[in-house]
């Protein structure tokens, strides 16, 4: 799927045909797409395909006037998912007429750019506009990342009372999620720095200032994601032993109560039996041995009740 945007005084529009100076954004782009693109502006095929593999790193590429980032952005996958936040490889090229981004899956970066979520987007500046998806894609990552600490603190107020492993298990999810968040941004700082020291575009003082923001905003989700991991992986170890205290506050009630219920069952199964008993002939003998079977039993409750057995 082919979607074309530009810039506009009014902000960004969407386009039938491609202009120079446009946005185009390929999504799960087929063969046909991909050609009409490498034969349409130059772009070399393997620059259109790079970001289509899952599992491609943040890095940057030049050749044939064409310049490849690739970028790791955020992606929501739902609570319901295995894995409720992961990250996914976003493809940037800059050519000469136009800027060109190749993706899997769309995103919320990419719909805050084409919504005019930041202002000053001009797509006709193609550098300009890279930093500011470098910009957008870090402050992303710190909504996500406010999004897992406020689903694992709704977590935490269930594991308290908790007997199962079910929430612990959501919680390894976030953990995933904040294991993969750590690898990507520090892969797209690194990629970032590099693009600062090596000098791949020229870059007027507003363009540096951009980079330092987006690199000031990476710098604050990769502290942010390592305090939200450590605060997790002990959570996690301190909320698997109360979940386990729970269970033996929850069996050490059950066995008391078993304890108790079996005097009264002892009493009535002695004088049951069908031979000669102390009092058999009394006419209160009944009342007798139940009220010695009630007796005994509230001194084995009170008993327990002292030692905390209950």
């Amino acid at each position: 799927m082919i979607s074309i945007y530009r810039s506009t005084p009014n902000g960004v529009i969407a386009l039938d045909q491609p202009v120079e100076g446009c946005w185009i954004h390929l999504t799960s782009p087929d063969a046909e797409e991909i050609t009409g693109l490498e034969l349409g502006y130059g772009i070399p095929r393997e620059f259109l395909t790079y970001p289509l593999d899952i599992d491609e790193m943040a890095r940057t590429e030049r050749e044939e006037g064409a310049a490849l980032v690739i970028l790791r952005v955020p992606r929501h996958e739902g609570p319901g998912s295995d894995i409720p936040f992961t990250t996914a490889p976003l493809g940037i090229i800059l050519t000469e007429k136009v800027v060109v981004t190749v993706s899997n899956q769309e995103s919320e970066v990419l719909r805050g750019m084409s919504n005019g979520k930041l202002r000053g987007i001009s797509t006709a500046k193609r550098n300009r506009f890279l930093l500011h998806l470098f910009l957008l894609t870090a402050q992303q990552y710190l909504v996500d990342l406010r999004a897992i600490n406020k689903a694992v603190d709704a977590l935490e107020d269930k594991l308290q009372a908790s007997l199962r492993n079910r929430e612990v298990l959501e919680l390894l999810k976030y953990q995933k999620s904040l294991t993969y968040f750590t690898t990507a941004l520090k892969a797209n700082q690194l990629m970032m720095d590099r693009l600062q020291k090596g000098k791949m575009f020229k870059m007027f003082p507003d363009d540096e200032d951009l980079l330092e923001d987006a690199l000031t905003e990476i710098g604050q989700a990769i502290e942010m994601t390592n305090i939200s991991s450590g605060i997790l992986s002990q959570m996690m170890d301190a909320f698997a032993s109360i979940i386990s205290n729970n269970l033996n506050a929850v069996m050490k009630f059950l066995a008391s109560v078993t304890i108790i219920l079996a005097l009264p069952t002892l009493v009535a199964s002695i004088y049951g039996m069908n031979v000669s008993l102390p009092m058999s002939g009394h006419p209160f003998a009944f009342w007798m041995v139940l009220g010695f079977a009630v007796v005994v039993s509230i001194l084995v409750v009170l008993i327990f009740w002292r030692r905390d057995w209950l």
